[in-house]
Parts: C-alpha cells; sequence; structure tokens
C-alpha cells in the first residue's frame, strides 16, 4: 500500500511538472507574439490552455519572460514587462508596499465602532485581504515580509524599493522589545539574511545597516497609532527604528462625537500629536471617519472641513473610512435599539463627491472605504469599489478631485523640457510648509518633496534638527523601476529629485537656515548622501549656507 500511494505521488508529479512546461512552452510563444507587436489580449486567444481551459494566467506569462531573459532569448524590455504585469497600480505610484500585521494585543481604546474579533490584532477582521495573509503566517514579520517578496516578484512587480507598513493594533501599545523585534524581523526578511531560520542578525542597527545597499531597500516604514500616544520620546525611538510615516486615527474633529463614540481623546490632544509628528519631519497619515454615532450628513460636512484650517490637521495623506456597522463592535447594539442608522450607499458617495473637491494639492487621498468583505457588513454601504462611484459622480458633475493621487503621472510619458516647477506654501501647526512640485502641461503630477520651515526650533530636542528646515518626503512617480535601470518617458531616474532637493536648500538658505535635514529611510541613505547629506543620530543633514 505504501509503495502504491508513492507511485501515485511520484505520477502526479510528474503530471503536474508536464503541465507546467506546457503552460510555460505556450507562454513563451504569447511572449514572442508580444515581441513582434501583437496585443496582449490577440496573443493569449492565439495561445489558448489546451483542452479548453481558458487562458494563461499573467505570473505563468511573468516566469517565461524571465526565463527567456535568462537564457538570452529575448531583451530585457520594461514596455513588455508592464503588460503582463499583474496590477501594475500597485507600482505605479514608484515603490512597491508591503502590508504587515502585528500580533492580537489589547488596544487602550474603547471605540464602540472598533470590531473586536478573537485572534486578530485590535479592529481588523480575518478576511480582510492584508489581514489573511497576516493570520496565513501567524503574525511572524519574517515570514509575512518574505512570503509577499516572493509574490510580488512572481507578477512581475519589482521589489528593489519596499515601503513597509505596519499595521495591527496601536504600535506604540506594544512592548518595547517586541516592537524591536518586529522591526528587525522586517528588515533581516528584506535582506534575506534568514534564509535557513539560524542566520539572525544580532541588532536592529546591524539588519538595517546592512539593507543600505541591500537587495530590497527599505524606503519607507509607516507604523499606525493613536493621537494619544505620541510623545517626544516615542518620536524618537520611532526614528531610531527607521520610522518615515505616522497614521492616526482622528476620526472627528468633534469633541462631542468622539466622546459619544467613546475615542478616548481630544481634539486639541490630535493637534498638540499633529504638532509634534511634523516637528519631528515624519509623513502624517490621518484616519477619518465620516457616520459615527451623532454626526449627520451635514456635520461630516463641516466636519471635514476642518481638517484643513489653517494650523489645524491638514494630514499629508488621507484615508477616509466610513463607519461600517459590523456585529463585532459595540455599535452594533445602539443600531438593534434604534440609536444608530448607516449612512445608504448613495448618501455616502454623495458625501463623498462633495468632500473631496476640498482636499488641498498637497494630500494624497489614499482610501475612501476599508476593504472589509460585504458579508461583514450588517447594514449601509457593502461596496468595496467605491472610490469609482465617487469619480463618476464627480464626472457626473463636472468636477474633479486635484489630490495627489487623482494627479499622479502613473503611465503618462513625461519630458522633463515640458514639467513647471512650482512651490505652494501654506501655514501649518508649527511650521511654514512647502509643497514643491513638477507638473505637466495637463496639470498632472511628476513629482514633488514637502518641505517644512519650522517656527518653533526643534521641539524634539535632536542635534539633528538645530537650526534645521526638514525635508520629510521626496517623491518621484511612474512606474517603479529598479534601482539602476532607465525607462524612456518615465519620471524617475531623471533627475527629478536632485532638482527639488536644489529648490528646498534654496528656500531653505533664503529663510535663514543653517541646515538642512531629511527624515530618510535606511534604504534611501545612500541616495541623500550622493547629494551632499551626511548620517546623525537620526537624520541625515547637510551645513547650507545663505547667498551672497
Amino acid at each position: 500500500m505504501y509503495n502504491n500511494r508513492m507511485v501515485n505521488e511520484r505520477e502526479a508529479w510528474q503530471l503536474k511538472r508536464q503541465h507546467s512546461a506546457e503552460k510555460l512552452a505556450l507562454a513563451k510563444l504569447v511572449i514572442m507574439d508580444l515581441e513582434s507587436g501583437e496585443g496582449l489580449r490577440n496573443a493569449l486567444r492565439a495561445h489558448p490552455l489546451p483542452g479548453g481551459e481558458g487562458f494563461l494566467a499573467k505570473h505563468t506569462l511573468v516566469a517565461a519572460y524571465k526565463e527567456m531573459i535568462a537564457d538570452g532569448e529575448i531583451e530585457d524590455s520594461p514596455e513588455l514587462l508592464a503588460q503582463i504585469r499583474m496590477k501594475p497600480i500597485r507600482t505605479l505610484s514608484g515603490v512597491t508596499t508591503i502590508t504587515v500585521l502585528t500580533k492580537p494585543a489589547p488596544c487602550p481604546g474603547t471605540c464602540i465602532f472598533c470590531p473586536n474579533v478573537p485572534g486578530m490584532p485590535q479592529s481588523y477582521l480575518p478576511d480582510e485581504p492584508g489581514a489573511r495573509r497576516g493570520l496565513e503566517n501567524d503574525f511572524d514579520p519574517y515570514r509575512q515580509v518574505s512570503s509577499r517578496l516572493r509574490a510580488l516578484d512572481e507578477v512581475g512587480h519589482p521589489t528593489d524599493k519596499i515601503e513597509l507598513l505596519i499595521l495591527g493594533g496601536s504600535w506604540n501599545a506594544y512592548s518595547h522589545q517586541y516592537r524591536e523585534w518586529f522591526v528587525r524581523r522586517c528588515f533581516e526578511a528584506l535582506n534575506e539574511e534568514n534564509k535557513d531560520d539560524n542566520i539572525k542578525c544580532a541588532t536592529l542597527e546591524s539588519a538595517q545597516a546592512y539593507n543600505v545597499y541591500g537587495t530590497h531597500r527599505n524606503v519607507g516604514l509607516v507604523i499606525e497609532t493613536r493621537p494619544d500616544l505620541i510623545t517626544r520620546d516615542s518620536l524618537l525611538e520611532l526614528r531610531r527604528m527607521g520610522v518615515t510615516k505616522i497614521q492616526i486615527g482622528v476620526q472627528s474633529m468633534n469633541d462631542e462625537i468622539l466622546r459619544l463614540n467613546h475615542r478616548g481623546h481630544s481634539v486639541d490632544l490630535v493637534i498638540a500629536a499633529v504638532k509634534l509628528i511634523r516637528a519631528g519631519g515624519f509623513k502624517l497619515v490621518v484616519h477619518w471617519m465620516p457616520n459615527l454615532l451623532g454626526a449627520t450628513l451635514e456635520s461630516d460636512r463641516k466636519d471635514f472641513e476642518l481638517l484643513w484650517r489653517e494650523g489645524s490637521v491638514q494630514p499629508d495623506e488621507l484615508k477616509i473610512y466610513p463607519c461600517q456597522l459590523l456585529k463585532s463592535a459595540e455599535l452594533y447594539q445602539y443600531w438593534q435599539r434604534g440609536e444608530y442608522k448607516p449612512y445608504t450607499e448613495r448618501e455616502l458617495v454623495n458625501l463623498l463627491a462633495d468632500i473631496k473637491p476640498v482636499v488641498p494639492i498637497y494630500c494624497r487621498i489614499n482610501r475612501i472605504i476599508r476593504d472589509i468583505p460585504s458579508q461583514n457588513v450588517v447594514e449601509g454601504n457593502k461596496t468595496t469599489s467605491l472610490r469609482q462611484n465617487v469619480a463618476e459622480e464627480l464626472e457626473h458633475r463636472g468636477t474633479r478631485c486635484h489630490c495627489i493621487r487623482c494627479r499622479e503621472v502613473r503611465t503618462i510619458r513625461v519630458k522633463a523640457s515640458e514639467l513647471t516647477l512650482n512651490d505652494f506654501s501654506y501655514q501649518a501647526n508649527g511650521a511654514v510648509e512647502h509643497f514643491i512640485s513638477f507638473d505637466t502641461p495637463g496639470g498632472d503630477l511628476a513629482g514633488f518633496l514637502r518641505l517644512s520651515l519650522p517656527m518653533e526650533r526643534n521641539l524634539l530636542n535632536t542635534p539633528d534638527l538645530d537650526g534645521a528646515a526638514i525635508i520629510r518626503e521626496v517623491h518621484v512617480f511612474g512606474q517603479s523601476l529598479e534601482v539602476g535601470t532607465e525607462q524612456s518617458g518615465a519620471a524617475q531616474h531623471t533627475g527629478l529629485g536632485r532638482k527639488l532637493i536644489e529648490k528646498a536648500q534654496s528656500i531653505a538658505s533664503s529663510q535663514g537656515y543653517q541646515r538642512l535635514a531629511v527624515i530618510s529611510a535606511v534604504g534611501t541613505r545612500a541616495y541623500y548622501a550622493a547629494r551632499g547629506f551626511v548620517e546623525g543620530s537620526l537624520y541625515m543633514v547637510k551645513d547650507i549656507k545663505k547667498p551672497a
């Protein structure tokens, strides 16, 4: 019996291998058709799977493409790869994002809208796409990062420039030991240091040092936490870990709404936290939540406008998360008693179409709905493609959103000679901000830089920021290209970043700042070093002089 089972398994493996070889051979024929100028749809239809099984998957095309390059059958072609890459939008903002989840742990908050599912980090559901990957990997940071790297590579996405997005419970509520271990293991996975599960970096610092010139460089590190957990000491620790961006849940700009929903902090505390975050040069991502208990469509419209008031929150990026009624949240009991009613899909679309054009040009709207599967939502909007519905409504109204995401060049070919350098300044909480951008003649955004001129010098009291203006972000758009490669018409690798930095230095110098600091990610240190910055204790810094 045992021998028969072995024979059957061997035969099954051989059949699978033969089937894979057949698919690879078909995929190579498709690639050759594409090389000769045939369109992808026609090329796939010309080489269908045998037995009427349909057409080749894109990951098979990518595998065939890579094998043909390795064997010298074809030349490397970014344009061809772009045709067969799965979900190219994932890397059209210039970097590849990997999301990892922290382990389940209690949260210091008691918000009534927050789902509470055993075995999951606070506020996350096991069937959300990103959360599911965390659950499948037992929330192990190394496994989550390494498995995602493999998956991205298989579908044709570059993985040399990685933004790590650490989600889960409130980051600062975990122990220091866990936080440090988690980040170190993420870096080890990026560094491919731990393939046999025996080799480990002794410290976070050693893992970071390896990553500066590593295969998968970390160009951004993001954590999420509560505004009432933001302190000077916590921000300094985040910098030591390499964090460049902070997500905080603001939810509402109305103290009464915050109280009704048991949020546990005030609007004034939010504004104080934002001031510290900005003083540290971090990029600020804010979560805002319409349709909370006690809110109305009209109050939400007014509440949204308060985000952009001078000296208020004024986030760099925004996630609009309309409150969704879930059985595992305490808010469900309010709904059962008739004390809460969710907005309908149409009401929500109209609300979002009203407020989206209000967003300033310096902000990027990352999301306008959480990716919660519809079966979890009890009542109200169950559509996860809400962004598309809102876009259609804006088009119907003859208006548009001017946020960064709606203006990114993405697949548009860029001619550097046709770009205009613009400087949009605004008064923020504790600083004058300059949003310096390269724009196309049609108003699309090819790249930008965030420069902060602190009004109260060095609130974090760290030597790196003494007398310094702060570059909080440099970002050039277009399909993410591998380090050292170029592509005709792509915004990346055309010198836009260098020109943006030169403009920032000119502005800072003219305003009397003696130094220019940049909140560099670990994997961008070499980039800034090549532009005259040196490593301080927590930031890259450069001495500048006022023009004569």
